[in-house]
């Protein structure tokens, strides 16, 4: 994990991939636990016995679910100290290129895009690079937009 003393100095790594999180394995229970919390029961992420014969060869993690993992592994990559709070205030842009097969192991990769200091917060726009272990075509990138309040 990198430690930012300051604001001032997470800025200074504008441009620069700072770290990855651990590897998380992507379970059956955690995605049937995301579709009962969801209402998203689609048969490719919770059954498992027609998703063999499905074009995936087996059931996949929902887009969001995966999206959803994002503050968890990113809070493995970088904290900033200095700072009352942190909150996710939203994303910019998101695409989820390539799917997470049951038993796949995902990491969040974090370059910091842009820190944008006002009166009582800093804003931090950072690319998030969700990688599936041991496949080239990440699962999803994303803009993350996070703010810490002074």
């Amino acid at each position: 994990m990198k430690v930012f003393a300051s604001p001032a100095e997470l800025a200074e790594s504008v441009g620069a991939e700072i770290g990855a999180s651990d590897w998380l394995v992507i379970g059956q229970d955690r995605i049937d636990q995301f579709a009962e919390a969801t209402g998203d029961h689609q048969w490719i992420h919770v059954d498992e016995v027609r998703a063999k014969d499905g074009p995936f060869g087996s059931t996949i993690a929902h887009g969001f679910l995966t999206l959803s993992l994002l503050p968890a592994l990113l809070a493995e990559v970088y904290r900033v100290e200095g700072v009352r709070m942190g909150i996710n205030y939203g994303l910019n842009r998101v695409r989820f290129i390539n799917p997470v097969r049951v038993g796949s192991s995902v990491r969040a990769v974090m370059t910091v895009a842009e820190v944008d200091q006002q009166a009582d917060y800093v804003q931090v726009t950072a690319k998030a690079v969700v990688e599936i272990q041991g496949v080239e075509k990440p699962a999803a990138v994303a803009e993350t937009v996070s703010r810490f309040y002074l």
